[in-house]
């Protein structure tokens, strides 16, 4: 019997001539490597359909090109090798590739004072494209940390005040009775309001780097913060942590102007677009800030 030929739908001509900017897959599971762990991920992969007259694209040979992140390390010329795949894939239809990868970074973050440590996981987003042999890869990170409200720091500290006179206007002062009063209830009335919060960091890196400096982002972003959020904790650390949010008030604006002038420091990337966001304990909504630079 004569093997019959596989039809191919997709090799048939357009009848409407019309090129599209984006043509692939999204969500696709995929394995990467990464700082000598195998993290699972995600992909979209893409590329352009300038010839307006093919009817699709070969998704397959997209899919079948994500292969190698399971067993090379991840790296910015990596992500180069695999656009270029995704073109040499597509010579004469494609003048444009695009991936997305989305995973989660584990990072083991010691406790402030006592000796316990945990995990805190990172969610990552790398975008690669390749257009016209120029590439170019950004690099998107979000962390949490820990913002006190200096407005409502101010209002607590001032009935804490109003509190002490009229506990104490009529009272010959002594250290013990102080002391006392500080450490009750009846003392600190009132405690200023903080919230979870989030910085969302998009980085455009540098086409001279050939390293994802992932780890390196997300330890000078939660430097110049100062509170990120904790993992494992003693109340010896809860206290410091307190200590550290008393001393570090902060408003939204506050939190993206640090980041930016961190950002601006960096020599390895070109350009950056940040946002904060303050998920207010007192409003039932947040505050927002953005700040970016040649984005």
């Amino acid at each position: 019997m004569t093997a019959l030929t596989l039809p191919d739908i997709a090799a048939q001509a357009n009848h409407t001539f019309l090129p599209l900017d984006w043509v692939g897959m999204c969500n696709i599971a995929v394995p990467v490597l990464f700082d000598g762990s195998t993290l699972p991920a995600t992909a979209d992969a893409g590329v352009s359909l300038d010839d307006g007259a093919a009817r699709g694209i070969h998704m397959s040979r997209l899919y079948v090109a994500l292969d190698v992140f399971e067993d090379q390390t991840l790296t910015p010329s990596l992500l180069r090798r695999v656009l270029d795949g995704f073109l040499q894939s597509h010579t004469g239809l494609s003048a444009a590739a695009f991936l997305a990868l989305r995973f989660e970074l584990m990072l083991k973050r010691p406790a402030a004072i006592s000796p316990l440590a945990g995990w805190k996981a990172y969610p990552v987003t790398l975008n690669a494209q390749l257009k016209d042999e120029v590439f170019h890869v950004e690099l998107n990170v979000e962390l949490d940390y820990s913002s006190t409200c200096p407005c409502s720091a101010a209002l607590a500290r001032q009935l804490i005040q109003q509190q002490f006179l009229a506990d104490f206007s009529e009272r010959t002062l002594n250290h013990e009775d102080l002391l006392t009063w500080l450490g009750s209830a009846q003392g600190v009335v009132a405690t200023p309001h903080s919230q979870r919060s989030t910085a969302k960091l998009q980085v455009r890196l540098n086409n001279d780097i050939d390293a994802l400096p992932i780890k390196a982002l997300i330890d000078q972003a939660e430097a110049v913060l100062g509170t990120a959020v904790q993992t494992a904790v003693k109340r010896a650390d809860e206290q410091a942590f307190a200590l550290a949010n008393g001393q570090n008030l902060m408003f939204c604006e506050d939190a993206a102007r640090r980041l930016h002038q961190a950002l601006r420091s960096m020599s390895w990337l070109s350009g950056f677009a940040l946002r904060v966001e303050h998920a207010e304990s007192l409003h039932a909504h947040d505050a927002v800030a953005h700040s970016q630079w040649h984005w």
